[in-house]
């Protein structure tokens, strides 16, 4: 049995930390885009099962988006007017969202979120 040493767990620390700062950059720049990083990053550099990825991200999102919330708000940038009725349906859509993700088979998850990205990427990129 392989026991962690000291290394071992400055190691993993030190990639949660890189990873969260990538999270928090993405997500104070585009958004919510900090998931885009997480899931991936969860999965192939910090060794999360798939579903568990998913599921942590956001998790992990929902603190980075009211810290550039704040910071947002602060700079007078937010109309908090516009954004009630998007915060309406995001809580329903999250709440539905969270009752039926164990139901998803995980190729629709991965499928699903590579059309997200695609898409996102897409609009980018040609600016649409």
């Amino acid at each position: 049995m392989h026991t962690l040493t000291r290394g071992d767990t400055v190691k993993k620390r030190t990639k949660y930390m890189i990873t969260g700062l990538l999270a928090g950059v993405a997500n104070g720049f585009f958004g919510a885009g900090g998931g885009l990083f997480l899931v991936p990053l969860f999965v192939g550099w910090v060794g999360l099962e798939q579903r568990k990825a998913f599921a942590t991200s956001v998790a992990v999102v929902l603190p980075l988006c009211v810290a550039a919330l704040v910071s947002y708000v602060r700079k007078g940038g937010v109309d908090l007017a516009t954004a009630l009725p998007y915060l309406a349906g995001g809580l329903v859509g999250g709440l539905l969202a969270g009752r039926v993700f164990d139901n998803v088979p995980v190729t629709w998850l991965h499928r699903g979120f590579g059309l997200l990205m695609l898409y996102g990427g897409l609009r980018a990129v040609l600016l649409l």
